[in-house]
């Protein structure tokens, strides 16, 4: 990303959002290659992602997982009844509440969301530099719009 002007206007906005945004859809597209190339469908890699990643206390079931997916009920059945085939994680009965299930990651899965987090981790690491600028210029826009507003 080029910022030249540190002028702020609802044009450099415009192109910053829009820099901004390819930035994303760019580590967006990597992590959808990677996980192909490591033999998961990118929603499969999403998904051992938000299990594994899940904060300690969490019981990870499916409803937690669509709700972090961003998927209904049922996609996300499917996309666990794949995963659990293809021996990525496991589901078992929920001890408090025979209703749900509580999902766990294999060490099948483990090994390859180890492989891919880290393939993630080196890519954000060279997309941080232009991703930060990005938002550091959104931020100066707000704080000049702000500024202009108040006078």
């Amino acid at each position: 990303m080029n910022y030249q002007s540190p002028v702020v206007g609802p044009d450099s906005l415009i192109r910053t959002l829009a820099e901004f945004r390819f930035e994303m859809r760019r580590f967006l597209h990597f992590s959808e290659s990677a996980a192909l190339e490591a033999g998961l469908q990118p929603q499969q890699h999403q998904l051992l992602l938000q299990v594994a990643g899940a904060p300690e206390a969490t019981t990870v079931t499916i409803a937690y997982a669509a709700e972090r997916l961003g998927l209904k009920h049922n996609s996300t059945v499917e996309l666990v009844d794949r995963s659990e085939r293809e021996g990525l994680l496991t589901r078992a009965a929920d001890p408090d509440d025979k209703r749900r299930a509580i999902l766990k990651v294999t060490q099948k899965g483990n090994q390859i969301l180890g492989r891919l987090s880290g393939d993630h981790a080196r890519e954000l690491n060279e997309l941080a530099p232009l991703l930060l600028q990005a938002l550091e210029a959104i931020r100066m826009h707000e704080r000049i719009a702000a500024s202009v507003e108040a006078r």
